[in-house]
Protein backbone atom coordinates (compact mmCIF):
# COMPACT_ATOMS: atom_id res chain seq x y z
CA UNK A 1 0.00 0.00 0.00
CA UNK A 2 1.39 3.99 -0.89
CA UNK A 3 1.72 5.56 1.86
CA UNK A 4 2.12 9.65 1.79
CA UNK A 5 5.93 8.85 3.41
CA UNK A 6 6.70 6.88 0.31
CA UNK A 7 8.57 8.98 -2.52
CA UNK A 8 7.01 9.72 -5.74
CA UNK A 9 8.60 10.79 -9.16
CA UNK A 10 7.24 13.76 -9.97
CA UNK A 11 7.51 14.31 -14.18
CA UNK A 12 11.37 13.53 -13.51
CA UNK A 13 11.83 15.67 -9.92
CA UNK A 14 12.22 12.83 -7.41
CA UNK A 15 10.24 14.03 -4.18
CA UNK A 16 11.34 12.18 -0.84
CA UNK A 17 7.64 12.19 0.16
CA UNK A 18 3.82 13.09 -0.91
CA UNK A 19 3.67 15.87 1.93
CA UNK A 20 3.32 19.25 0.70
CA UNK A 21 3.72 22.46 1.87
CA UNK A 22 0.64 24.67 0.06
CA UNK A 23 1.43 27.97 -1.12
CA UNK A 24 0.79 30.39 1.82
CA UNK A 25 1.23 34.06 1.73
CA UNK A 26 3.23 35.82 4.23
CA UNK A 27 3.90 39.33 3.47
CA UNK A 28 7.52 39.71 4.37
CA UNK A 29 9.30 40.23 1.17
CA UNK A 30 11.09 43.22 3.02
CA UNK A 31 13.90 43.58 0.63
CA UNK A 32 14.77 46.10 -2.00
CA UNK A 33 12.33 45.80 -4.70
CA UNK A 34 10.16 43.51 -3.22
CA UNK A 35 12.97 40.62 -2.96
CA UNK A 36 12.87 37.52 -0.16
CA UNK A 37 14.91 38.55 2.74
CA UNK A 38 17.25 35.81 4.63
CA UNK A 39 14.77 35.08 6.57
CA UNK A 40 12.42 34.37 3.99
CA UNK A 41 15.76 32.06 2.79
CA UNK A 42 15.57 30.60 6.55
CA UNK A 43 11.95 29.87 6.45
CA UNK A 44 11.90 27.85 3.45
CA UNK A 45 15.21 26.04 4.58
CA UNK A 46 13.25 24.87 7.85
CA UNK A 47 10.73 23.50 5.63
CA UNK A 48 13.10 21.60 3.00
CA UNK A 49 11.56 18.10 4.63
CA UNK A 50 8.54 18.88 2.37
CA UNK A 51 8.44 17.03 -0.52
CA UNK A 52 7.11 19.23 -2.48
CA UNK A 53 7.10 23.27 -1.38
CA UNK A 54 5.13 25.19 -3.49
CA UNK A 55 5.83 28.71 -2.80
CA UNK A 56 3.44 31.75 -1.35
CA UNK A 57 2.29 33.51 -4.89
CA UNK A 58 5.04 35.61 -6.76
CA UNK A 59 3.77 38.18 -9.24
CA UNK A 60 4.53 38.34 -12.44
CA UNK A 61 4.86 42.06 -13.29
CA UNK A 62 4.53 45.15 -10.83
CA UNK A 63 0.53 45.31 -11.79
CA UNK A 64 0.22 41.32 -11.08
CA UNK A 65 0.57 42.12 -7.35
CA UNK A 66 -2.27 41.98 -5.05
CA UNK A 67 -1.15 41.98 -1.36
CA UNK A 68 1.58 44.74 0.27
CA UNK A 69 4.96 43.17 0.85
CA UNK A 70 4.39 40.17 -1.56
CA UNK A 71 7.69 39.23 -3.79
CA UNK A 72 7.83 38.84 -7.49
CA UNK A 73 9.77 37.19 -10.16
CA UNK A 74 10.03 40.40 -12.93
CA UNK A 75 13.30 41.74 -12.11
CA UNK A 76 16.98 40.52 -11.99
CA UNK A 77 17.28 41.30 -8.30
CA UNK A 78 14.18 39.43 -7.37
CA UNK A 79 15.55 36.11 -9.77
CA UNK A 80 18.91 36.42 -7.54
CA UNK A 81 17.57 36.62 -4.40
CA UNK A 82 15.51 34.04 -4.93
CA UNK A 83 18.56 31.72 -5.85
CA UNK A 84 19.38 32.32 -2.24
CA UNK A 85 16.66 30.58 -1.56
CA UNK A 86 16.13 27.74 -3.67
CA UNK A 87 20.02 27.35 -2.85
CA UNK A 88 19.31 26.57 0.80
CA UNK A 89 16.20 24.43 0.02
CA UNK A 90 18.26 21.90 -2.48
CA UNK A 91 21.05 22.00 0.19
CA UNK A 92 18.92 20.57 2.46
CA UNK A 93 17.82 17.58 0.11
CA UNK A 94 14.77 19.51 -1.04
CA UNK A 95 12.02 20.12 -3.91
CA UNK A 96 10.64 23.90 -4.61
CA UNK A 97 8.66 24.98 -7.05
CA UNK A 98 7.60 28.99 -7.25
CA UNK A 99 3.84 29.79 -7.05
CA UNK A 100 2.94 32.47 -10.44
CA UNK A 101 0.33 34.58 -8.86
CA UNK A 102 -1.19 37.45 -10.75
CA UNK A 103 -4.15 39.11 -8.69
CA UNK A 104 -6.24 40.66 -11.41
CA UNK A 105 -8.43 42.69 -9.87
CA UNK A 106 -7.40 42.08 -6.84
CA UNK A 107 -5.08 44.59 -5.50
CA UNK A 108 -4.83 48.68 -4.67
CA UNK A 109 -2.73 52.05 -6.36
CA UNK A 110 -1.25 51.99 -2.69
CA UNK A 111 0.55 49.18 -2.57
CA UNK A 112 2.30 49.92 -6.20
CA UNK A 113 5.17 52.34 -6.86
CA UNK A 114 3.31 53.78 -9.41
CA UNK A 115 0.00 54.98 -7.98
CA UNK A 116 -1.52 55.78 -10.98
CA UNK A 117 -1.97 52.27 -12.20
CA UNK A 118 -5.13 50.29 -12.39
CA UNK A 119 -5.30 46.55 -11.39
CA UNK A 120 -6.37 44.55 -14.73
CA UNK A 121 -9.39 42.18 -15.20
CA UNK A 122 -10.98 39.76 -17.88
CA UNK A 123 -14.05 42.59 -17.64
CA UNK A 124 -14.56 45.89 -15.59
CA UNK A 125 -15.98 44.53 -12.31
CA UNK A 126 -15.39 45.44 -9.31
CA UNK A 127 -14.76 43.28 -6.51
CA UNK A 128 -16.80 43.44 -3.38
CA UNK A 129 -15.63 43.67 0.00
CA UNK A 130 -12.21 45.53 0.89
CA UNK A 131 -8.67 44.92 0.32
CA UNK A 132 -6.25 44.85 3.79
CA UNK A 133 -3.18 47.32 2.32
CA UNK A 134 -0.28 48.81 4.78
CA UNK A 135 -2.40 51.68 4.64
CA UNK A 136 -5.34 49.93 6.10
CA UNK A 137 -8.49 48.13 4.52
CA UNK A 138 -9.13 50.30 1.12
CA UNK A 139 -12.10 49.66 -0.69
CA UNK A 140 -11.43 48.05 -4.40
CA UNK A 141 -11.08 50.27 -7.05
CA UNK A 142 -12.69 49.25 -10.50
CA UNK A 143 -10.39 47.42 -12.90
CA UNK A 144 -9.45 48.01 -16.31
CA UNK A 145 -10.55 44.97 -18.65
CA UNK A 146 -7.57 43.41 -20.48
CA UNK A 147 -7.91 44.20 -24.94
CA UNK A 148 -6.91 40.95 -26.67
CA UNK A 149 -3.90 42.16 -27.31
CA UNK A 150 -2.96 42.90 -23.57
CA UNK A 151 -4.17 39.61 -22.56
CA UNK A 152 -1.61 38.29 -24.76
CA UNK A 153 0.93 40.20 -23.38
CA UNK A 154 0.12 38.64 -20.47
CA UNK A 155 0.47 35.31 -21.33
CA UNK A 156 3.90 36.68 -21.69
CA UNK A 157 4.65 38.09 -18.65
CA UNK A 158 4.24 34.61 -17.09
CA UNK A 159 6.16 32.96 -19.54
CA UNK A 160 8.69 35.41 -18.44
CA UNK A 161 8.50 34.88 -14.51
CA UNK A 162 8.54 31.19 -15.14
CA UNK A 163 12.06 31.04 -17.14
CA UNK A 164 13.20 33.79 -14.62
CA UNK A 165 11.77 30.94 -11.93
CA UNK A 166 13.83 28.26 -13.71
CA UNK A 167 16.79 30.62 -13.78
CA UNK A 168 16.55 31.25 -9.83
CA UNK A 169 16.84 27.14 -9.08
CA UNK A 170 13.27 26.50 -8.88
CA UNK A 171 12.89 22.67 -9.88
CA UNK A 172 9.40 23.98 -11.75
CA UNK A 173 6.69 26.05 -11.27
CA UNK A 174 2.92 26.39 -10.28
CA UNK A 175 0.60 28.38 -12.14
CA UNK A 176 -2.31 30.09 -9.11
CA UNK A 177 -5.41 29.28 -11.06
CA UNK A 178 -7.54 29.14 -7.69
CA UNK A 179 -9.01 31.98 -4.75
CA UNK A 180 -10.38 34.56 -7.23
CA UNK A 181 -7.16 35.61 -8.55
CA UNK A 182 -6.66 36.50 -12.76
CA UNK A 183 -6.78 32.69 -14.22
CA UNK A 184 -9.78 32.72 -12.17
CA UNK A 185 -11.37 35.41 -13.06
CA UNK A 186 -11.34 34.40 -16.29
CA UNK A 187 -12.98 30.93 -15.42
CA UNK A 188 -15.87 32.83 -13.46
CA UNK A 189 -19.00 33.71 -14.81
CA UNK A 190 -20.03 36.68 -12.70
CA UNK A 191 -16.09 38.15 -13.46
CA UNK A 192 -15.84 37.11 -17.00
CA UNK A 193 -18.38 39.22 -18.84
CA UNK A 194 -16.58 39.46 -22.19
CA UNK A 195 -17.85 38.43 -25.80
CA UNK A 196 -14.65 37.73 -27.57
CA UNK A 197 -12.72 34.71 -27.89
CA UNK A 198 -11.48 34.92 -24.18
CA UNK A 199 -15.54 35.40 -22.68
CA UNK A 200 -19.20 34.07 -23.46
CA UNK A 201 -18.96 30.14 -23.64
CA UNK A 202 -17.14 27.14 -21.20
CA UNK A 203 -14.55 27.02 -24.17
CA UNK A 204 -13.77 30.90 -24.53
CA UNK A 205 -13.47 31.24 -20.21
CA UNK A 206 -11.22 28.72 -20.32
CA UNK A 207 -8.96 29.58 -23.15
CA UNK A 208 -6.83 31.91 -20.85
CA UNK A 209 -6.14 29.36 -18.34
CA UNK A 210 -4.97 26.68 -21.14
CA UNK A 211 -3.39 29.13 -23.15
CA UNK A 212 -0.75 30.50 -20.16
CA UNK A 213 -0.07 26.84 -19.12
CA UNK A 214 0.72 25.66 -22.43
CA UNK A 215 2.97 28.50 -22.97
CA UNK A 216 4.67 28.18 -19.62
CA UNK A 217 4.41 23.90 -20.59
CA UNK A 218 6.24 25.33 -23.75
CA UNK A 219 9.15 27.46 -22.33
CA UNK A 220 10.06 25.33 -19.00
CA UNK A 221 8.78 21.90 -19.94
CA UNK A 222 5.63 20.35 -19.37
CA UNK A 223 6.95 18.46 -16.38
CA UNK A 224 7.59 21.56 -14.62
CA UNK A 225 4.42 23.41 -15.10
CA UNK A 226 1.46 22.36 -12.19
CA UNK A 227 -1.74 24.21 -12.21
CA UNK A 228 -3.70 25.02 -8.76
CA UNK A 229 -7.56 24.83 -9.12
CA UNK A 230 -10.40 25.55 -6.50
CA UNK A 231 -13.65 24.44 -8.33
CA UNK A 232 -17.04 26.50 -6.69
CA UNK A 233 -14.43 29.02 -4.52
CA UNK A 234 -16.02 32.27 -3.65
CA UNK A 235 -13.28 33.96 -2.29
CA UNK A 236 -12.45 37.34 -3.57
CA UNK A 237 -16.02 37.66 -5.08
CA UNK A 238 -16.36 34.95 -7.36
CA UNK A 239 -20.02 33.22 -8.47
CA UNK A 240 -19.69 30.81 -10.55
CA UNK A 241 -22.60 29.52 -12.35
CA UNK A 242 -21.23 26.25 -14.14
CA UNK A 243 -18.60 24.74 -12.01
CA UNK A 244 -18.67 21.22 -12.85
CA UNK A 245 -18.64 21.69 -16.52
CA UNK A 246 -16.34 24.38 -16.71
CA UNK A 247 -13.15 22.30 -14.90
CA UNK A 248 -14.09 19.23 -16.49
CA UNK A 249 -13.59 21.04 -19.65
CA UNK A 250 -10.46 22.58 -18.60
CA UNK A 251 -8.57 19.30 -17.17
CA UNK A 252 -9.86 17.88 -20.40
CA UNK A 253 -8.19 20.56 -22.71
CA UNK A 254 -4.89 20.33 -20.17
CA UNK A 255 -4.37 16.61 -20.40
CA UNK A 256 -2.76 16.42 -23.79
CA UNK A 257 0.32 18.72 -22.37
CA UNK A 258 1.39 15.81 -20.01
CA UNK A 259 1.75 18.43 -16.58
CA UNK A 260 3.66 18.05 -13.73
CA UNK A 261 0.77 17.93 -11.64
CA UNK A 262 -2.45 19.11 -11.23
CA UNK A 263 -3.42 20.50 -7.62
CA UNK A 264 -6.69 20.58 -6.66
CA UNK A 265 -8.17 22.86 -3.37
CA UNK A 266 -11.31 21.60 -2.38
CA UNK A 267 -13.35 24.77 -0.79
CA UNK A 268 -17.09 23.59 -0.81
CA UNK A 269 -18.36 21.11 1.55
CA UNK A 270 -19.37 18.27 -0.90
CA UNK A 271 -17.15 18.36 -3.66
CA UNK A 272 -15.08 15.34 -3.18
CA UNK A 273 -17.50 14.02 -6.50
CA UNK A 274 -15.96 16.46 -8.64
CA UNK A 275 -12.34 16.58 -7.19
CA UNK A 276 -12.71 12.40 -8.00
CA UNK A 277 -13.60 12.99 -11.48
CA UNK A 278 -10.95 15.51 -12.21
CA UNK A 279 -8.57 12.96 -10.89
CA UNK A 280 -9.82 10.35 -13.16
CA UNK A 281 -9.69 13.16 -16.24
CA UNK A 282 -6.37 13.92 -15.27
CA UNK A 283 -2.88 11.73 -15.50
CA UNK A 284 -0.92 14.16 -14.10
CA UNK A 285 0.01 13.99 -10.44
CA UNK A 286 -2.66 15.14 -8.69
CA UNK A 287 -2.05 17.24 -5.04
CA UNK A 288 -5.08 17.41 -3.09
CA UNK A 289 -5.58 20.13 -0.74
CA UNK A 290 -8.60 18.38 1.10
CA UNK A 291 -12.09 20.13 2.32
CA UNK A 292 -11.57 20.76 6.14
CA UNK A 293 -13.79 22.41 8.87
CA UNK A 294 -10.36 23.63 10.24
CA UNK A 295 -6.65 23.47 9.12
CA UNK A 296 -5.96 20.27 7.30
CA UNK A 297 -4.80 17.43 9.69
CA UNK A 298 -3.34 13.91 10.20
CA UNK A 299 -6.61 12.42 8.79
CA UNK A 300 -5.44 13.73 5.22
CA UNK A 301 -2.57 11.04 5.19
CA UNK A 302 -5.05 8.30 4.15
CA UNK A 303 -6.00 10.24 0.99
CA UNK A 304 -2.74 9.24 -0.35
CA UNK A 305 -3.75 5.37 1.24
CA UNK A 306 -6.78 5.38 -0.37
CA UNK A 307 -5.29 6.52 -3.47
CA UNK A 308 -7.65 9.43 -3.66
CA UNK A 309 -4.87 11.65 -3.89
CA UNK A 310 -0.84 11.66 -5.08
CA UNK A 311 0.60 14.25 -2.76
CA UNK A 312 -1.33 15.67 0.27
CA UNK A 313 -0.99 19.21 0.59
CA UNK A 314 -0.65 21.05 4.02
CA UNK A 315 -1.09 24.75 5.01
CA UNK A 316 -1.25 26.45 8.20
CA UNK A 317 0.15 23.27 9.90
CA UNK A 318 3.05 23.40 8.14
CA UNK A 319 3.41 27.14 8.61
CA UNK A 320 3.76 26.27 12.39
CA UNK A 321 5.47 22.80 12.58
CA UNK A 322 8.56 23.31 9.96
CA UNK A 323 9.60 19.67 10.67
CA UNK A 324 5.96 18.59 9.68
CA UNK A 325 6.57 15.08 7.95
CA UNK A 326 8.63 13.68 10.98
CA UNK A 327 5.84 15.39 13.30
CA UNK A 328 3.19 13.36 11.07
CA UNK A 329 5.04 9.84 11.35
CA UNK A 330 5.56 10.20 15.08
CA UNK A 331 1.93 11.22 15.65
CA UNK A 332 2.93 14.17 16.83
CA UNK A 333 2.51 16.77 18.86
CA UNK A 334 1.77 20.02 17.17
CA UNK A 335 3.02 23.19 17.56
CA UNK A 336 -0.51 25.76 17.03
CA UNK A 337 -0.35 28.52 14.60
CA UNK A 338 0.07 31.94 15.92
CA UNK A 339 -3.08 33.57 13.06
CA UNK A 340 -1.73 37.26 14.45
CA UNK A 341 1.38 36.71 12.80
CA UNK A 342 0.18 34.69 9.11
CA UNK A 343 0.55 38.16 6.88
CA UNK A 344 3.36 40.03 7.53
CA UNK A 345 5.93 41.41 10.38
CA UNK A 346 8.74 40.47 11.89
CA UNK A 347 10.43 36.45 12.47
CA UNK A 348 7.90 36.27 15.28
CA UNK A 349 5.53 33.50 14.15
CA UNK A 350 7.53 32.76 10.98
CA UNK A 351 10.93 31.10 11.42
CA UNK A 352 10.98 30.88 15.42
CA UNK A 353 8.73 27.69 15.71
CA UNK A 354 10.30 25.18 16.98
CA UNK A 355 11.24 21.15 15.47
CA UNK A 356 10.73 18.61 17.29
CA UNK A 357 14.44 18.46 17.65
CA UNK A 358 14.74 21.72 19.51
Amino acid sequence: MTTAFDPIDLSGTQLANRIAMAPMTRSRAHGPGLTPTDSVVEYYAQRASAGLIITEGIQPSVIGQGYPNTPGLHSREQVAAWREVTDAVHAKGGRIFAQLMHAGRIGHPVIWPDQELVSVAPSAVTPAGQLFTGEGLQDFVPPRELSGDEVRATIGEYVDAARNAIEAGFDGVELHGANGYLIHQFLSTNTNRRTDEWGGSVENRIRFAVEVTRAVADAIGAGRTGLRISPGNTYNDIAETDTEATYTALVGALEPLGLGYLHVVEMVPGHRELTLALRKASTSTFILNPFTDGPTGPDALALVEDGVADIVAYGALFLANPDLPARLAAGGPYNTPDTATFFGGDDKGYIDYPALTN
